[in-house]
């Protein structure tokens, strides 16, 4: 009489699982982990409008001050004066935000990356543009608009 041997081995249940496994992690993680900066344009973009609408806030609140927003290669800086015309040794000066990666700000009109964004007491921007004002460089390229009435969005 025979016995019967002990099958040993993997179903196709779980070879199929396995490789579809693999395949989710290589297309989802892999990216990630061999780029040289992971960081995003979205996240940049958002971060830097949401520092020009709070030193536009301030400056609408504070109308005796003004509030300005430094930037260049390396990172921007909301900084605030005790005088409107933005001018002396600031008396707010912010936690200074570094750029991740290759990222970077630039003028639309321009493309300076050294640049300033100061606001009136009506919250209208110095830079004079309407419209697409700043690009945000990362591991793509996206806009920045301000408005002539003082709107700020990303695009």
């Amino acid at each position: 009489m025979r016995t019967a041997l002990p099958q040993s081995g993997f179903t196709l249940v779980e070879l199929v699982t396995t490789i579809i496994l693999i395949a989710i992690l290589s297309v989802v993680v892999l990216p990630r982990l061999m780029t040289s900066s992971s960081y995003s344009a979205f996240t940049l973009r958002d971060e830097f409008v949401s520092e020009l609408r709070k030193a536009q806030l301030l400056a609408m609140n504070n109308r005796d001050s003004c509030y300005r927003i430094v930037v260049d290669t390396t990172g921007y800086q909301l900084q605030g004066f005790i005088n409107k015309t933005c001018t002396g040794t600031p008396t707010l000066s912010e936690t200074r935000q570094i750029f991740e990666g290759r990222s970077s700000l630039e003028l639309d009109s321009d493309n300076s990356k050294s640049f300033m964004v100061n606001f009136d007491r009506q919250g209208i921007a110095s830079l004079g543009c309407s419209g697409n004002c700043i690009n945000v460089i990362a591991d793509e390229t996206l806009t920045i608009s301000i408005e002539s009435q003082g709107y700020i969005h990303g695009r």
